[in-house]
């Protein structure tokens, strides 16, 4: 099943800064090869169910292998049966509309 989510991961008992594990996850993300796009909050990653879990897995397995005591994952997950739809489809179709 293709999955289209929103992920914040949250370290936490490492510090201020977590932009560190932040990278972590986006190494995570590059590596598997699935579509991903950082933004201000969170990542945007799309793919197969499995992939993309076990991705969302790796990224914790990796942060508290990296020091972080306590990982909490905001996620936001979109599954269709009627068609298939990508992000890049989903931010086409509002911008289509504001011409």
């Amino acid at each position: 099943m293709y999955v289209l989510m929103d992920i914040m991961v949250s370290p936490g008992g490492v510090g201020t800064s977590v932009s560190p594990y932040v990278a972590m996850c986006q190494k995570i993300f590059e590596e598997s090869g699935l579509t991903h796009t950082m933004h201000g909050f969170g990542t945007n990653v799309e793919g197969e169910w499995e992939e993309v879990m076990a991705a969302v897995k790796r990224c914790h397995d990796d942060l508290h292998q990296a020091g972080a005591v306590r990982i909490t994952s905001h996620m936001k997950l979109s599954t269709r049966t009627d068609r298939e739809q990508t992000m890049y489809d989903k931010v086409n179709s509002v911008q289509e509309k504001l011409i």
